[in-house]
């Protein structure tokens, strides 16, 4: 099972597969059976770790509002990520 710090890693490198204007979880940058494979903790860690990345780093991606199961939504902006 790869490290929290790898799961961001590769959550960062997907970033560059999004268009401009869309909305996305986190779990949208990983395959179902990966983010499903992912414990609890993990993806708790894991998301405050990329919500602490794309606010201090800017690289066009804000968080918007959480839905009602409590995930963060982000929306890309601007030119190329």
């Amino acid at each position: 099972m790869p490290t929290v710090n790898e799961l961001l890693d590769k959550a960062k490198a997907e970033l560059s597969n999004l268009l401009s204007g869309e909305i996305f979880l986190l779990r949208d940058l990983f395959k179902g059976y990966e983010w499903n494979r992912i414990s609890r903790s993990d993806r708790l860690l894991l998301g405050t770790l990329f919500l602490n990345y794309i606010k201090t780093d800017d690289i066009g991606v804000v968080p918007i509002e959480k839905t009602s199961s409590g995930q963060q939504r982000y929306k890309t902006q601007g030119g190329s990520l």
